[in-house]
């Protein structure tokens, strides 16, 4: 694929139950983590541009993500490489008050290739803006994490939470697919 570039979103160590001392655990981290690296290593191996967003709450009471602290580092597995971009957020959005857009446009990508988490926040978020932004979005949706949920005493587990958010995202705004897809599609 051309004019493609991969975003890896918030892979940061509070997301994932095997950091010592993470503040936000999600549900299979690990596992979408092995498969954002599977996409991020051929993504290497083709020349296809690599940005990675980072997410620190500007508070420091924040409950997760908190500045300056190892749980709002990019997870090790994953550590970009020296010609990688790396794009900080202060909000939910990954285009809000950030470059990225700029970052594409000067690039010339037509197509993203979105991984990362949370599934029903800020990789729903990316997406939509993406799509309403005009490029062709890629999600692979088992390289993606989230947790479960309340809302109003509804209990909602992260299975659920994270199929309801990819069938939106497929139905309008994404092409959804495996880690396998979208390597096959990467190998194009």
């Amino acid at each position: 694929m051309k004019n493609t570039a991969l975003i890896i979103v918030d892979l940061q160590n509070d997301y994932f139950p095997t950091f010592q001392t993470a503040k936000w655990k999600l549900d299979k981290t690990e596992d979408a983590t092995f498969n954002a690296l599977k996409i991020l290593k051929q993504c290497r191996e083709q020349n296809i541009k690599v940005i990675h967003v980072h997410h620190e709450f500007e508070a420091p009471d924040a409950p997760f993500f908190q500045p300056n602290t190892e749980g709002a580092k990019i997870h090790e597995s994953l550590k970009p490489l020296n010609d990688e971009i790396q794009v900080l957020k202060h909000n939910v959005n990954s285009f809000k008050d950030t470059k990225l857009k700029e970052i594409l446009d000067d690039s010339n990508i037509k197509n993203v290739i979105i991984v990362g988490a949370m599934s029903h926040i800020c990789i729903d978020s990316i997406t939509r803006a993406a799509s309403d932004f005009g490029y062709n979005c890629f999600v692979a949706h088992d390289a993606c994490a989230t947790h479960d949920l309340e809302f109003k005493g509804v209990k909602v587990d992260a299975a659920s939470v994270h199929a309801a958010y990819m069938y939106a995202l497929e139905f309008a705004f994404a092409k959804v697919q495996t880690t396998d897809e979208i390597i096959d599609l990467i190998k194009e």
